[in-house]
């Protein structure tokens, strides 16, 4: 895995925080706090970047969610001294599947809660004058692991240039509760899932793969002599290939070769 300068990324993601929202003409942040490390981490360079008074944190818990989720957020929201807003959104899901399909699938009720909870932040965004700050790291990005239009969606990623294991590393280093570091990787869209378990395989992994594949351009053989397994290889690959659309613009005839 590559071997980076924490201090130094932290430094480099507090100006690019500052430069974007002086750009953009804009003082306040709103993040969505999921009780997680990458939200939570979020949470603290917002408020080292913009300063406390003008960062605002959401929770958004849904009904089969976590109580620890829910707690942690508001934990890291008191701790960093912020102003934070409950926004329960069990009533806008479960109207829509209650009125429309009362048998759809796990996977399309995760996806509406997480627009729904993007919904709710772009509405307080327009209310306090805020950009909305995204909580996604480079691994996410990569493999696409992000509901479009969900929690893919905001005005700047922050995290966009730390592979999961790197979030873990500046997260200890800000101060990032421990119990929320250690925690296992959860967008707790229902119960019993997890992040490594939905992608197959490690954060550690994964990020060894992504790396050594996309910036050392190193080979599929050239991975395995060095021990990882070549499935897991190729379905990180295959993973990246297949969610490419959800990092892009979405194309139109001029921009789309036919």
């Amino acid at each position: 895995m590559r071997n980076i300068d924490i201090e130094l990324e932290k430094n480099r993601i507090i100006s690019f925080i500052k430069t974007y929202f002086r750009n953009a003409g804009f003082s306040k942040g709103i993040i969505g706090l999921s009780g997680g490390v990458d939200s939570s981490l979020v949470a603290y360079l917002a408020v080292e970047s913009l300063g406390k008074d003008n960062v605002i944190g959401v929770l958004m818990p849904y009904k089969t969610g976590s109580q620890d989720s829910f707690y942690d957020g508001k934990l890291i929201a008191e701790k960093l001294g912020i102003k934070y807003i409950i926004r329960e959104i069990t009533p806008m899901v479960d109207a829509y599947f209650d009125n429309y399909d009362q048998n759809a699938d796990l996977l399309r009720k995760g996806n509406m809660m997480a627009r729904a909870r993007m919904c709710t932040l772009y509405d307080l965004a327009a209310k306090e004058h805020a950009l909305v700050l995204g909580t996604s790291n480079k691994t996410e990005l990569y493999l696409g692991y992000v509901t479009q239009f969900g929690d893919g969606a905001c005005a700047l990623e922050p995290l966009g240039c730390l592979y999961k294991t790197e979030v873990w590393k500046l997260a200890e280093m800000v101060g990032v509760p421990e119990n929320i570091i250690n925690k296992t990787p959860t967008a707790d869209l229902w119960e019993g899932q997890t992040d490594e378990g939905e992608l197959g395989l490690s954060y550690t992994d994964a990020d060894e793969i992504l790396y050594s594949i996309y910036e050392k351009k190193e080979s599929i053989k050239e991975l395995i002599k060095q021990g990882l397994e070549k499935e897991q290889v190729q379905h990180i690959i295959s993973l990246v290939n297949r969610n490419r659309f959800k990092q892009s613009i979405p194309p139109n005839p001029e921009t789309y070769t036919l």
